[in-house]
């Protein structure tokens, strides 16, 4: 029996070992966009299909419609609501200088009333506006260009989908373990491409990526790029010195404003042209 016992176990890990292998080689290394004007051009790691990614924001986002039109929530100020649309219909058609395939993305932009300062943009282009971001920020349109071309830049950049690779990665262990002692370990994809979306803080790099893509997106939209720079002022000044919970999910070094300060003049040339036409 113990011969047996011994012999299902090394066959299990076997398995485990195979599969988990599987895991890692179906991860690749791509370049989700063009560099731009501003020149991004990092290369990364995928091991989790963009429809995959896809799916789960959607059914996330349309859970959070249906749960806030329930409240009473949803998109309560008209007028709010348009400006918010038309900013990110001007953003949107500029996405394709980054990558074309964005065009055909199934595009929504809602607005949540709420007094969250916050943003943000699911893979697939499900767009997020809390009231509270609006009306505690006195937001001005530029302002406003900026905020939604960064989280666009995030959807753009596939970086929910990159910081879920890396979390599968590192819970192939576990799914030898899984498949050993027959334990879940791995955690549901929607539940966390949720958390990656909503809550969870991103990588410095990807919080730069996104600045310099979305003052480009901005300035091509005819949006003023140095917006960035007053926005990303008063959101370090709201709240009496303690940051806000946009900023608490978006790491804010001391020397971004000066990042993008440099950005923006870099980008000018295409906030001029745009004016033009």
């Amino acid at each position: 029996m113990r011969e047996r016992q011994n012999s299902w176990a090394r066959a299990g890990l076997w398995l485990g070992v195979v599969l988990a292998g599987g895991l890692l080689a179906g991860c690749q290394t791509v370049q989700t966009t063009g560099a731009g004007q501003v020149g991004v051009t990092r290369n990364q790691y995928m091991g989790v299909s963009s429809a995959e990614v896809n799916a789960a924001s959607a059914q996330s986002y349309r859970k959070m419609l249906q749960e806030s039109e329930r409240k009473k929530e949803l998109n309560v100020d008209a007028a709010m609501l348009a400006r918010v649309q038309g900013i990110a219909k001007r953003l949107v058609a500029q996405t394709a200088h980054f990558r074309p395939d964005a065009q055909g993305w199934r595009w929504e932009t809602n607005v949540f009333h709420s007094d969250q300062v916050n943003a943000f943009c699911m893979a697939g282009g499900k767009i997020g506006i809390y009231s509270g971001l609006i009306e505690k920020l006195k937001i001005t349109d530029d302002e406003l260009a900026a905020v939604m071309g960064h989280e666009i830049a995030h959807a753009l950049r596939e970086h929910v989908r990159e910081q879920v690779s890396m979390q599968q990665a590192a819970r192939v262990p576990g799914l030898v373990l899984a498949i050993v002692t027959g334990s879940q370990v791995l955690a549901d994809l929607g539940n966390m491409v949720t958390d990656v979306s909503l809550t969870l803080p991103r990588s410095r790099e990807a919080e730069s990526e996104a600045d310099q893509i979305g003052v480009e997106l901005a300035a091509r939209a005819g949006y003023d790029p140095r917006a960035a720079i007053s926005l990303w002022q008063k959101m370090n000044q709201l709240g009496g010195g303690r940051p806000p919970e946009f900023l608490s999910t978006h790491p804010s070094p001391d020397s971004r404003q000066q990042d993008l300060a440099r950005i923006s003049a870099v980008v000018m040339p295409l906030y001029e042209q745009s004016r033009k036409r």
